[in-house]
């Protein structure tokens, strides 16, 4: 009878809760929800006033009475009740009110998250509605989102670039064989981005801004044509506004830190990669998603360090989530990760 109530009256879900962006996938349905990771609360009542999109609109830009809050940090939840808020909203809003039975709940996270990180994500998700919480490894999802035959006997190699960490895996029959995570990723390059304009200019940016940058002019890898913007913001000096130029060969200094430590990442997982699996590597070349893959010029870097194939998924930016939702229409699939899986004891 539970059974019978589950598939009619339940609508389960798949959410790859990230770092900069939350997204939600509804089985028989796709992708539903794609909103920021961000709760704005009145500070003092702890009032929830908006989260998502509305929120993020006022990043920056809230009076004292306000605080803009992202729960998640480096790839796992920092704030515990934001966290559960912001999950609470996101299901109420794609799960229909009034159905029978709570939803199944499976879950990307980071491939190196701790035990008391686990626990944190699926009490919230507990809370914030799930009759049964499940977790999958970021990496694994991103393979199978890209289409990768990661439950065959051959190695797959997946890097996987969100907004707090790169989680970077091997994975062949449906189990990692190794994986390397860094808490190097989206963030951290908008922060360095930040700090550079602040050393050398002594002028004050926005997270908004720096994005911007990133995503206009930031890159991995010298760039066919050179590449300028404006930049705005706080003179730390005069306490006044004013916009400098700046190209992208500056910002490519800038961001040497943050590349370097993901490309030593990957040359380590290559290091520690069995002969055989390393054979099928070279064959069928590292593969790159998340938000942060989409830096111009990372797939031309990474090319030249490590001398593979280097591709680029089609939807980088939704790969975990379509990956986690193929998991809730194949459920065999599930079983399967889970078997070589330590998230789901």
């Amino acid at each position: 009878m539970f059974n019978f109530l589950s598939r009619y009256f339940s609508h389960d879900i798949a959410i790859d809760l990230g770092t900069a962006s939350t997204l939600i996938y509804i089985k028989g349905q796709g992708i539903v929800l794609n909103e920021p990771s961000v709760v704005t609360i009145e500070t003092h009542s702890k009032k929830i006033l908006a989260v998502g999109e509305e929120a993020k609109k006022m990043v920056g830009r809230t009076p004292g009475n306000l605080t803009c809050i992202r729960p998640m940090r480096e790839g796992v939840i920092a704030d515990f009740d934001m966290a559960e808020q912001m999950l609470r909203y996101f299901i109420q809003k794609v799960h229909p009110r009034g159905t029978l039975v709570r939803p199944r709940i499976i879950i990307g996270v980071p491939s190196r998250i701790t035990q008391v990180e686990q626990r944190a994500v699926k009490e919230s998700a507990e809370l914030a509605g799930a009759r049964e919480v499940f977790l999958i490894e970021e990496p694994v999802a991103a393979a199978i989102g890209a289409g990768l035959p990661i439950t065959e006997p051959s190695g797959n190699m997946v890097v996987d670039i969100g907004g707090g960490t790169t989680d970077i895996a091997v994975i062949s029959l449906g189990g990692i064989v190794y994986s390397e995570s860094v808490r190097i990723a989206g963030d951290q390059i908008d922060g360095a981005i930040m700090s550079h304009l602040k050393r050398e200019y002594s002028l004050l940016i926005g997270d908004h801004m720096a994005e911007r940058i990133k995503i206009e002019i930031g890159s991995a890898f010298p760039l066919p044509e050179q590449r300028q913007m404006a930049v705005k913001g706080r003179d730390l000096v005069s306490g006044i506004p004013r916009t400098i130029f700046i190209d992208d060969p500056e910002i490519r200094e800038a961001l040497q830190d943050c590349i370097s430590t993901i490309v030593t990442a990957v040359l380590l997982a290559l290091e520690h990669t069995p002969p055989e699996l390393a054979g099928d590597i070279i064959d069928q070349g590292v593969v790159l998603t998340g938000g942060g893959s989409l830096l111009h010029g990372l797939d031309d870097r990474l090319r030249e360090e490590t001398g593979l194939p280097i591709v680029t998924v089609d939807n980088p930016l939704s790969s975990v989530v379509l990956g986690v939702g193929k998991t809730l229409e194949e459920i065999s699939l599930l079983r399967k990760i889970s078997s070589h899986s330590s998230l789901n004891p």
